[in-house]
This record gives C-alpha cells, sequence and structure tokens, in this order.
C-alpha cells in the first residue's frame, strides 16, 4: 500500500469530475473504482488508474475518497472495503448520509486504526467540474489538516464543523433549507404568472431585493423559469432521500419542522409521475400542473 495514492470510489454525477480534479490538481497517483464501466472508459482516457474492485482499492491506497447515492450504498461499500483496510489508512466520504450511520461507520474503522472524515459535498454538478465545491467535514483536526489538501482539488470553501458527522448535519440541513427554498420560488413563480406577470422580470427583479438567493438566481432562473429539468443529475427521489435525513434528524433532536415536511410531500407528489428522476426542482409540475416540463439527458 502508497500511503500517497488515492482511492476514489463512485463515478457518479458528482464523484467523477470529483475524481478527475483529484488527478489533475493533487500531484498523486488516483485509481478508481464504479460498478458501471462507461465513467471507467474515461478515467482509463484521462490516464486515471482503474481498480478491478473494492479489495485493490483498500490494498493499495493510503486515502480512499467514497462518493455514493445515499447511506444504503455507502453501508455495502464500506462492508467490502473493511476487511482489506489496515491503520494507517483514511477514508473521506463525500456522501450524504444518516448521521447515525456515520458515527457507526467511523467507529467500526477506528478500531481498526482508520481514520474516517465525512466530507458531503454541496453545490452544482458544473461546480464540481470547475473545483468550486462547497464542502463541510467531520472529523479530528489533525485528521482534517491531512485531507484539506486533497479535497481542495475539487472544492474552494471547505469548513471543519467539529467531530465526525458534524459535516453531515450541516449538509442535511443545507439541503432542508434550498429544498424549501425552492418550493417558494416555485409558489412565487406560479403565482405571478398566472397574475399576469413576466415571470423572467419577475424573478430578476425578486434577485435585487431581499428575496435575492443562491436558490433564486440558479434553480430559479436556470431551472424553474425555462422548465428544462434534466436527466442525470440530482433527482427527485434523491431530494427526497435527503429530506427524510433531515425529518429523522430533526425527531432525533425533539424539533417539529412542519415546512420540511410539506415540502417533502410535494416532492413525493412529483415522485409519482414522469419527472422522479429528473433535476429535482420539477417539484414546480406538482405546483404549477400547466408547465411543459423539459427533461433532456444531461452529460
Amino acid at each position: 500500500m502508497d500511503k500517497n495514492t488515492i482511492g476514489f470510489i463512485g463515478l457518479g454525477v458528482m464523484g467523477e469530475p470529483m475524481c478527475h480534479n483529484l488527478h489533475t490538481k493533487s500531484g498523486r497517483t488516483v485509481i478508481a473504482h464504479d460498478i458501471n464501466p462507461e465513467p471507467l472508459d474515461r478515467a482509463r482516457a484521462a490516464n486515471i488508474g482503474v481498480a478491478e474492485d473494492l479489495a485493490d482499492i483498500a490494498k493499495n491506497c493510503g486515502t480512499i475518497f467514497i462518493s455514493m447515492p445515499s447511506g444504503v450504498q455507502l453501508s455495502a461499500v464500506c462492508e467490502g472495503l473493511m476487511p482489506h483496510m489496515r491503520a494507517g489508512q483514511t477514508i473521506v466520504d463525500t456522501t450524504t448520509a444518516p448521521v447515525a450511520l456515520t458515527k457507526e461507520l467511523a467507529a467500526e474503522f477506528k478500531a481498526k486504526g482508520i481514520e474516517y472524515a465525512d466530507a458531503p459535498i454541496a453545490r452544482t454538478r458544473q461546480a464540481a467540474r470547475d473545483g468550486t465545491l462547497a464542502v463541510m467535514v467531520g472529523t479530528e483536526p489533525a485528521v482534517f489538516e491531512r485531507i484539506q489538501p486533497l479535497i481542495a482539488c475539487y472544492a474552494n470553501d471547505i469548513t471543519l464543523c467539529g467531530d465526525v458527522g458534524s459535516g453531515q448535519v450541516v449538509k442535511i440541513l443545507n439541503n432542508m433549507i434550498v429544498a424549501e427554498t425552492v418550493n417558494a420560488v416555485a409558489e412565487a413563480l406560479t403565482i405571478g404568472r398566472r397574475a399576469g406577470l413576466d415571470d423572467a422580470l419577475l424573478l430578476d427583479t425578486l434577485t435585487k431585493g431581499s428575496a435575492d438567493s443562491f436558490v433564486l438566481r440558479n434553480h430559479g432562473v436556470k431551472a424553474m423559469l425555462p422548465g428544462v429539468f434534466p436527466l442525470r443529475a440530482f433527482s427527485i427521489n434523491y431530494m427526497i432521500k435527503d429530506m427524510k435525513y433531515a425529518i429523522d434528524l430533526a425527531e432525533e433532536t425533539g424539533v417539529e419542522i412542519k415546512s420540511a415536511r410539506t415540502t417533502n410531500q410535494i416532492l413525493e407528489e412529483g415522485a409519482k409521475g414522469p419527472l422522479a428522476e429528473a433535476y429535482w426542482p420539477a417539484l414546480l409540475a406538482v405546483i404549477d400542473p400547466t408547465i411543459d416540463a423539459k427533461t433532456p439527458d444531461g452529460d
């Protein structure tokens, strides 16, 4: 095992550009693994190493990044890695996963002398390509100091939030706020249209007032205004997963979150139709069923 070699497991929508940025910017050897052949073919074309299985990653890489769709896949990956790893290695998990699961996995790895950091990501796939993601990290300060230069290959805002699990808490709350804000923008856009306002003028004017936000300018102007919700992006089903994590966390902490539950109900209604795998601001179609939602295949 070469402690300077980086493993990257999960070349999905976000993981693939993150892996490529680590390859081009870290100055280290990167070895990738995924269950799908297409991103691995692109990795080979970029001179990134490719591992046949999880054992190869575990045996050859000092620091292993994981990017999974949910805690279910994360658990399976960690189960596959665990028997082959040894003291001195480090796991950096970029998945958005339940806080309890994160702490449980970290404890299991810690018992073998393996460091663990939860480092979920925020922002868009374009940000992943540009290396401008936001990352919220939960780990010990000494571990953060070691992994921060690697995370900086794909992120420009990196925050140590506290001990293991803290990164997940911040990320889950981030997505809860974003989802509720998207729902508010969708309602405002629909009301404005039906009240006879020019929808582009409405959103542009809102960006100049106190309602301005990243959500308004990105999700509202770029997706909801034109009604374009690509496939192979962060889907309605994915956001439902994160909202359920937020609801679970609220229950664990004794907080009643009525607005988040309402937004989740709207997302679940959207998931019953043909837009379940579309970019998740397509929840607009639940509030305004008259829109002509376009779902081009993402890249």
